[in-house]
Parts: structure tokens; sequence; C-alpha cells
């Protein structure tokens, strides 16, 4: 997606230059690259780009202009993404549940990095994967921390996950290990936990790891009063590496996804009716606020006028619907919105880089999202 020159300074410039009525992603360049060099400033290790969280072209050529030289893909289509911004980036095809005919496919466009979860995963890619190439057992523990469990899905226990690392060793690969805290996960301590974990199942296996993947699950900042600190994260993996694994620690390698981009990113609805305490947006849970539904409500939002003016009354409870038909329609709770919201208000979701673009559908004919670039995301 392509825009000239200039860009809006801003979403509410972009409103004053008249902005179109359906949603919009007010996409920051300088907000994702900032983002971009406090990862790579601040964790110990190689930083990757989980391209599931926002695969936008735009994104991915900031990223690796930013200086991200390798990326999670979870699908071939996501490797072609990246291959086409990128073409000698690093991949890891991180998604542990692959066919056959994907795995082929994925080494024919030179992917070496795999992980795995089970016997049957391991199997398939010693059938198809050449010798030497990493494969990388992902396990899971019974931790807390984070706003929704992605070890329901995938990830062995820890006494499977030391048989297939020495299996991956004694079948001639260089094996690695592999986590996923669980999205949207602020405490330092979920980390120590798996990383801890990490050296006990390379000690029962017999087998050193060549790198430590602590996976995404960094988080965004959702609610104005709760900023993440990377910075304690980031602290609490190197720490934990080095008194888990001493001497034989591990390389680390981060795969952030939405701790990446969600901050790149405004959400631009407008208000198509008021009827009493109802808005009425144009975009909703069924667009780019399904992850309403699964996260904690942001409180990050602002009311602006058709000409960018930002509206300053007091804050009352509101019932918020989108444009579908569906009553279910409806962002949880009530969010608060200023009392002098008036129809054809722009309203403004901050934070919302991560996901709102892939997971919006089309139903009843809505959900379209327009990218548009502006210089920053304050006015």
């Amino acid at each position: 997606m392509t825009q000239a020159r200039p860009f809006p300074d801003s979403p509410a410039d972009l409103l004053r230059r008249g902005a179109p009525e359906t949603p919009i992603l007010c996409f920051s360049p300088a907000m994702l690259r900032e983002t971009a060099q406090t990862f790579l400033d601040g964790f110990p290790g190689q930083v990757t780009y989980a391209v599931k969280a926002n695969p936008e072209p735009a994104v991915l050529e900031n990223l690796a202009a930013a200086g991200i030289g390798a990326f999670d893909v979870a699908s071939l289509s996501e490797i072609d993404l990246v291959r086409a911004v990128a073409p000698t980036a690093g991949l890891h095809y991180n998604n542990p549940v692959r066919s056959g005919a994907e795995i082929a496919r994925a080494v024919a466009r030179g992917v070496r990095s795999f992980s795995l979860d089970s016997a049957g995963e391991l199997a398939r890619l010693v059938a198809r994967v050449p010798a030497g190439a990493e494969l990388t057992v992902r396990y899971k523990l019974p931790v807390k921390g984070a706003a929704y469990d992605f070890g329901a899905k995938f990830g062995a226990e820890p006494a499977a996950a030391a048989e297939l690392l020495r299996a991956v060793a004694e079948a001639g690969y260089t094996p690695s290990l592999t986590f996923h805290p669980g999205t949207q996960c602020a405490p330092p301590e979920v980390w120590r936990a798996y990383v801890a974990e990490a050296a006990a199942i390379a000690r029962a296996a017999a087998a050193e790891p060549a790198r430590l993947n602590v996976g995404g699950g960094f988080p965004s900042h959702r609610m104005r009063a709760a900023a993440p600190d990377l910075g304690a994260i980031f602290e609490a993996i190197d720490s934990a590496a080095t008194a888990a694994f001493g001497a034989a620690r591990p390389a680390l390698v981060c795969e952030p996804g939405r701790g990446m981009v969600a901050e790149c990113c405004t959400l631009m609805t407008r208000v198509r009716a008021l009827r009493d305490d109802h808005v009425f947006l144009d975009d909703g849970i069924y667009g780019g606020l399904a992850e309403m539904l699964s996260m904690p409500m942001t409180d990050r939002i602002e009311v602006r006028s058709p000409e960018g003016l930002l509206r300053t009354g007091a804050p009352v409870p509101r019932t918020v619907f989108g444009p579908t038909c569906d009553s279910l329609d409806r962002l949880p709770g009530h969010p608060m919105l200023p009392e002098d919201t008036e129809e054809d208000d722009a309203v403004l979701f901050r934070g919302m880089g991560a996901y709102s673009g892939v997971t919006a559908t089309r139903f009843n004919g809505f959900g379209a999202l327009t990218l548009a670039t502006v210089d920053r995301l304050d006015d």
C-alpha cells in the first residue's frame, strides 16, 4: 500500500485534511523503528519479528531497515511475504504443526530453522530437512501471567521435551529450545521460570541447546496506568539464563509480535449514530476491534471532532456497538467517552498495530481497514 508524501503529521492532521469514512489504521514508521530499537538495544540476543501480528509490507520493510534480520513465520504465505521485502533474512518456521508438503516447500525456500513439540513432527522434519539444520523443541509450563495461555495448544511437557531434544541431537541436527509464555505476559518471573526449566530439560537430555528462543508474549501498552516494563523482562531473561546455564549458556533469541508492532498504529473509527448512551461506530468486534473480546479493555481512547479537535467533555460510560447487524457486535463493558461526543466524530484507539488488520472479517460487508501513514501518533 502506497501513499504520496508528505505524510500527514498525525491522526488529527489526517482528519483536518479530510480522512476517509472507512476505519483507518494510522501507521507511524517512526514509532515502529523506535520500538524495534528498544528491543535491539535491550534484549540480550537476536531479535526477530513474529510476522503474524502484522504482515503489512510497510511494517516488514521498516523492520528490516531498522536492523531486524530474521523473522518468525508460521506458514508458507508468511515466508513469501518476508522473502518479497527481505530476500536474505533468516526465517524461523515456528509453527510446530505442519504437513509434509509444507515442510518440503519451506526447505525449498531456504528455511533451516523449525520448531516441533511431538515425535510425529520430528519424524516429518527428519524425513525432509537437511542434517545440521536447527530443530527447536517447544516446551510448556503451567505458569500464569499472560492474557491467555498458548500452552493449551502447543508445547511438550518438560520430560517429553528432554526426550525430543536428545533425539534431535542424535539425529544430527542442531538442537535448540523454545517456549511462549502466553500473550501480553508482563511478570518477569514467568520468563525466569521458563528459562530455568530450559536448563533442566537440557540436563535431562544430556544435550546442550545451541539457542534458547524465549518466544513472544512481550506485553504492549493497553492501559494508561500500566505501561509495560520491557527492561525488567530483558534483565530477568539475561540473569536467569546465566544463573541456569552458567558457561553452557545458549544464544538467546526473542520473537516479539504484539510487543513490537502494537504501538505503531492507532485505529481511527467514526461515530455513525448516537442514541441515548449508545454509540454506533463504523468498526467493531468483527473488524479491527476483535481482540477486545479476549484482552483487557483498553482505556487509551480519545475522541476528536471531524476537524481534528480533541473532545474534552467529562467522561461518561457508553454502550459501544460496531456497524454490523449482530447485537453481539459490542465492546465489552462501558467504555468512557466524552459527554460532548457527537455523530461523525472520530474515536481513536491507541496501541492497535497488532492483529487489528489480520483478524478483521468482512461480515455484513464491513471490516475493511485502510492503512494511512503518518509521521507521528501524538498531535
